[in-house]
C-alpha cells in the first residue's frame, strides 16, 4: 500500500464525516465540506493511475459544485 492511498482513505473518511454532521447546517459549508472527501478520492486514484485520478476528481467536483449550487439558488429563491 502506497502512502497516497493511506493518506487518501483517511482524508475521505474524515472528509464524509465532515460532510455528513457539519458544524453549521448551511448548503455552503457542506458544498465545502465535499471538497475534503474528493480530494481523498483523487488521492486514492493517484496510486492507481494519474489520468484516472485526475478524470475522477474533476467529475466528481464539477457534479457535486453543480448539484448543490442549485439546491442554494432553490432555497434562497423559495425564502
Amino acid at each position: 500500500m502506497t502512502p497516497e492511498f493511506i493518506l487518501g482513505c483517511i482524508i475521505l473518511i474524515i472528509g464524509v464525516i465532515a460532510a455528513g454532521f457539519p458544524r453549521e447546517k448551511t448548503y455552503l459549508s457542506r458544498l465545502i465540506n465535499l471538497e475534503i472527501p474528493a480530494f481523498g478520492l483523487l488521492l486514492i486514484m493517484l496510486a492507481y493511475d494519474e489520468m484516472l485520478a485526475l478524470l475522477t476528481f474533476i467529475g466528481v467536483t464539477a457534479i457535486s459544485t453543480f448539484v448543490l449550487v442549485r439546491a442554494i439558488e432553490r432555497r434562497e429563491a423559495a425564502e
